[in-house]
């Protein structure tokens, strides 16, 4: 009986190169593009500037417009502004509609999230202001105070609360209205580094 064998192709060396590299490292491509990702994601220490990365198209086309400068005038818009707009947020969280009012969205999202964002623009206000940019530090403080007045819906506090206890304080130093605080509250926060 005859031995019959089979023909074996034998592949070039450059190709057996090729595919036993792909073999050996799977997603090698993948895992660099990964790896580049996670290192722009680092934060760069003090002193050296990030590359240039390309903002999204939405984002070029809002910093594009110029920004009207400010006009205050006489007797424009004064502190009522702010029980205008405690009304304005209240009808919206009444009204629920979470998909055209960012005020009952954030709402909705419960009271941490809501005060999470009134921190975050506190801290953008707070940047702004160090840098000394006088109106970013407009801009920012104008969200500071919209978050402050959906923080108080939230809470069920209303702006009229927050004027008499202003009222109430008003021609009391500081340091002596600190100092009539019950010692309850210091021992309630466990520290003696409360002002």
């Amino acid at each position: 009986m005859a031995k019959t064998t089979k023909s074996t192709k034998v592949k070039s060396p450059t190709k057996l190169k090729a595919t036993s590299k792909a073999k050996k490292k799977p997603g090698t491509k993948q895992k660099a593009a990964k790896a580049a990702k996670k290192k722009a994601a680092l934060p760069l220490p003090g002193g050296l500037k990030a590359k240039g990365a390309k903002l999204p198209k939405r984002i070029r086309k809002v910093e594009a417009r110029v920004l009207q400068p400010l006009n205050i005038s006489p007797g424009g818009a004064d502190a009522k502004i702010l029980d205008e707009l405690w009304q304005t947020v209240e009808q919206r969280r009444l009204a629920g509609d979470v998909a055209s009012s960012h005020s009952a969205r954030l709402m909705a999202r419960g009271t941490a999230k809501v005060a999470q964002k009134f921190g975050e623009e506190a801290v953008e206000c707070v940047i702004e202001a160090t840098i000394g940019n006088r109106a970013a530090t407009v801009l920012e403080s104008a969200d500071v105070l919209y978050h402050l007045v959906v923080m108080w819906v939230d809470a069920g506090i209303k702006p009229e609360e927050v004027w008499a206890e202003l009222a109430r304080r008003q021609g009391i130093s500081g340091i002596a209205e600190k100092a009539a605080r019950p010692a309850g509250i210091i021992r309630a926060a466990g520290t003696t580094k409360l002002p």
